[in-house]
């Protein structure tokens, strides 16, 4: 049977080994991040955060420390860095943990302000920016962000946001493979088109090319 005293003194040897691995761990992202910052300036964190800036979706701590040539724990450690920093300096946005992964979003408490700056202007007419993708979207549904930015040859986050919140377009599903959001076009938009079901649609056919011939010869002036 262990005595008190020494029943105390493993614990003591308990506790001094889990400081120790805390302390090692803490060293080894240390480490690393300084090791990265020989190549890029601000090291990992500044990385995580440019690739979250521009990722569409959100990010696992393994997908983010395979790109960066890291372990999982060391990105997981610095990402709960990250959300904690922006909790106390109160920005406007936060780093999300969800289910899919890490992501950049606005706080709930400033909704009220990020609506009013998307619907500014609401009763205007759609920049040519959002009628490219809508169009999109209304021949193409269900379709993905990525997918539509694809088409479009430039990120379309902002306009489908916008087109969002004037309720012209939904969400409808995921994506099997990618499991990113699928967006359809809403009743709202059927009724400003004046259209009963989408097979009202206007056909494309007469706005397209006869032949491959006639696309390189429009190219070519």
């Amino acid at each position: 049977m262990t005595s008190y005293v020494e029943g105390h003194k493993l614990r003591d040897a308990d506790s001094d080994s889990a400081d120790h691995n805390v302390t090692d761990h803490a060293d080894d992202i240390a480490q690393a991040d300084q090791t990265s910052q020989t190549t890029y300036p601000g090291g990992l964190r500044a990385c995580l955060e440019a690739i979250l800036m521009a990722a569409e979706q959100p990010q696992q701590s393994a997908d983010l420390a395979l790109v960066l040539d890291t372990d999982e724990v060391t990105v997981e450690s610095l990402l709960k860095s990250m959300r904690s920093d922006y909790e106390r300096e109160q920005r406007g946005f936060e780093l999300r943990r969800t289910a899919r992964g890490w992501q950049y979003a606005s706080r709930a408490e400033f909704e009220p302000v990020v609506t009013s700056f998307v619907t500014d202007g609401q009763t205007a007419r759609l920049s040519q920016a959002a009628l490219e993708a809508l169009a999109i979207i209304a021949y193409r549904q269900p379709v993905t962000r990525a997918q539509v930015a694809a088409i479009r040859g430039v990120n379309s986050d902002g306009v489908i946001r916008s087109l969002t919140v004037r309720g012209l377009i939904r969400e409808d599903g995921v994506d099997a493979e990618s499991r990113a959001a699928l967006l359809v076009t809403s009743a709202l938009f059927l009724d400003h088109m004046g259209l009963d079901s989408l097979d009202q649609l206007p056909s494309l056919a007469p706005f397209l090319p006869d032949s491959a011939d006639e696309v390189t010869a429009d190219s070519e002036y």
